[in-house]
């Protein structure tokens, strides 16, 4: 399932293809913060993140004349972002390190979150504590793309097909 296209956005591409660069920097605005969670947890760095996200706006703003609007331009430059930051892993020959702490930093203001969260007992956090190296142990084992799907369905949400689509896979 493709994110829905918005008229918004619709009308923003256009202007931007015909050279509105007002336009293009209302969709940067608009997507900055959801990309910046992606690439964040797939570098673990703020300032190679920041990098990425300058390089891929570019990428996007001198790419936009083909984009078709077969996507959502969400997904259009999700999968520009999710493959500049696969190259940049590559290229670097480091593995990201996700942290579940970083996960969602709005985590805490959820009421279920802290329903579950307000008792602590030294155990719980030990167990807690145990689980969470656990699985940034695993998380680690795992390829660059792999981790990338990881934290696309599991900490973004997103469905199999819009993953499928943005990394080119069936």
């Amino acid at each position: 399932m493709d994110q829905p296209r918005s008229d918004e956005d619709q009308q923003l591409v256009a202007r931007t293809q015909e050279g509105d660069v007002a336009a293009f920097d209302q969709l940067v605005v608009k997507y900055t913060p959801r990309l910046y969670g992606l690439v964040y947890n797939m570098t673990s760095n703020h300032e190679d993140t920041n990098d990425l996200l300058q390089d891929v706006f570019s990428k996007a703003y001198k790419s936009i004349r083909g984009f078709r609007g077969k996507s959502s331009f969400y997904t259009w430059i999700h999968s520009i972002a999710v493959n500049m930051t696969l190259n940049f892993l590559k290229k670097r020959g480091r593995r990201f390190n996700l942290s579940l702490d970083d996960v969602d930093a709005n985590v805490h203001n959820d009421k279920e979150f802290l329903e579950l969260t307000q008792t602590s007992s030294p155990v719980r956090e030990a167990d807690l504590s145990e689980l969470q190296v656990r699985l940034n142990a695993a998380m680690q084992k795992l390829s660059d793309e792999h981790r990338a799907v990881v934290t696309m369905f599991h900490i973004q949400g997103m469905p199999h097909a819009e993953i499928s689509k943005i990394l080119r896979v069936s």
